[in-house]
């Protein structure tokens, strides 16, 4: 029914005048759950469906969406996506050009093993009601909190170059957090990310995996000890982050700026443009040697693991920075062409049924290294090590920065010491790839899942993981 409703819109359109059409039926649906302070503070099962008709007449493309269910709908739905081309083309500055793509029917679905909408309530209330439970036992905690996520989006695309692909894409999260208030200042502890956890195209055995409440009591008495901590002194010594600290780095500094509409000035109403220019493609020095990223959204487990993008380009891998080269970009049908590429990397993506598509962050991950972290820390003689995202800012191009970690620690002669509070480090994107001389290995990799990254005008929300192994960047700038 789905595939046959969005196979009418693409029909209609053409019948319409349009030059190019595709279409996606959506359906989704959320669960959101939070238990906070002994009580449920989030309960929540949001579900929507529709169908996005996206044409292209003269060179100009034109969007609308809605609730449609019928054929007569669709067909009147066509039609006003062709008359916002229509009233577009004045507009238009040069006609947009498509890579060629051979497509056909085809279907992926995200592995898994327990579907979570099959976990009973009492199951999921059981398990946040543990782990909240957990991190009691400190008079100086305020807020205890344990929550999880799930989603599940069925996609049916039909396209005027023949696509006929069906998605299933699955995913699930769970964290805890608490906050300690003492001598003034409240402190915040998150396990094993911040901002709700680390999702992951799983199932709920990704959830039971996180086994939660193991690191509730470590979580209570760090946010306590934070809040009796120097804060971390102001100057240059080396930075050794951890890889939940490191994949936003990642993602602020490498993802954004190399989305190529955002290097062309087409999207910088909402966190600016980039300084990873086109002629800086092949020959810029992004990092040291060590420093290669990869683009991939074939790999198992990350957010943006799925079979083909809202393009219908297949899923693939490649190199955004390949021995501290800067080598590639996030790429659609409609830019590649912009950089003389045959053919798009398959990043273009909506959020829902209800927007077009741009181009966004696929799964990007740091390549992993030879060190063990208890080797890394004791070759590091003036240093600090810093765990969990706390806040940050980056400017318009992505180039100057400034991250704060919920917790750092000393170390000296290559010895972990005391905990630092607040620990904050700055820098600009070059330098800070540029000095990075050590990347622990494979047994220390991990990928973090971000599912909050906001992009466009209106704003879309995309989800997307970031793999990283310890790391360490030599003479960084501290800052209080």
């Amino acid at each position: 029914m789905e595939m046959k409703l969005a196979k009418a819109a693409v029909d209609a359109a053409l019948a319409a005048g349009a030059d190019y059409a595709d279409a996606r039926v959506n359906h989704t649906v959320h669960e959101e759950l939070c238990v906070q302070n002994g009580s449920v503070a989030a309960a929540e099962a949001p579900e929507d469906s529709g169908v996005g008709i996206r044409v292209m007449k003269a060179g100009c493309w034109g969007f609308a969406a809605a609730n449609a269910g019928s054929e007569s709908e669709v067909n009147e739905l066509a039609k006003r996506a062709l008359r916002v081309a229509d009233d577009l083309s004045p507009a238009r500055t040069e006609p947009i050009r498509l890579a060629p793509l051979e497509s056909g029917a085809a279907s992926w679905e995200t592995p898994f093993e327990i579907d979570p909408f099959e976990v009973s309530l009492e199951d999921k209330l059981a398990l946040l009601n543990e782990a909240e439970a957990s991190m009691r036992g400190a008079e100086e905690t305020v807020v205890k909190s344990a929550e999880m996520s799930m989603r599940r989006e069925e996609q049916w695309m039909a396209s005027s170059d023949g696509a006929e692909l069906y998605q299933k894409l699955m995913r699930c999260g769970a964290g805890i957090s608490t906050t300690a208030a003492k001598n003034g200042t409240a402190q915040r502890r998150s396990y094993p990310a911040s901002f709700g956890g680390n999702p992951r195209s799983a199932g709920f055995e990704h959830i039971e995996s996180l086994d939660l409440s193991a690191h509730g009591e470590r979580m209570r008495d760090e946010s306590v000890l934070l809040c009796e901590a120097e804060p971390c002194p102001a100057g240059e010594r080396d930075l050794i982050l951890m890889g939940n600290q490191l994949m936003l780095q990642i993602h602020e500094s490498v993802g954004h700026p190399n989305e190529l509409d955002r290097v062309f000035g087409h999207e910088v109403d909402l966190a600016g443009s980039s300084f990873a220019t086109t002629e800086k493609l092949g020959s810029f020095q992004y990092g040291s040697e060590l420093v290669n990223l990869v683009a991939d959204s074939t790999i198992p487990g990350g957010l943006d693991t799925r079979g083909f993008d809202d393009d219908g380009v297949a899923s693939q891998r490649w190199h955004v920075v390949e021995k501290g080269i800067f080598k590639g970009y996030h790429t659609s049908r409609e830019w590649a062409d912009r950089i003389d590429e045959s053919a798009s990397r398959g990043t273009n993506r909506a959020e829902g049924w209800y927007n077009p598509p741009i181009i966004r962050i696929t799964n990007l991950s740091l390549m992993p290294g030879e060190w063990e972290l208890d080797d890394l820390i004791a070759d590091t003689e003036d240093g600090v090590l810093l765990d969990t995202v706390k806040m940050w800012s980056i400017d318009q191009r992505r180039l100057n920065f400034q991250f704060t970690s919920e917790i750092g620690w000393e170390i000296k002669n290559g010895k972990r010491g005391k905990i630092l509070r607040d620990p904050t480090y700055q820098g600009t994107t070059p330098e800070f790839w540029r000095s990075c001389d050590a990347i622990c290995n494979e047994s220390h990799w991990n990928l973090w899942g971000v599912a909050n990254c906001g992009k466009g005008n209106p704003m879309q929300v995309a989800e997307m993981s970031h793999g990283a192994s310890p790391a360490r960047f030599r003479k960084m700038t501290f800052v209080k």
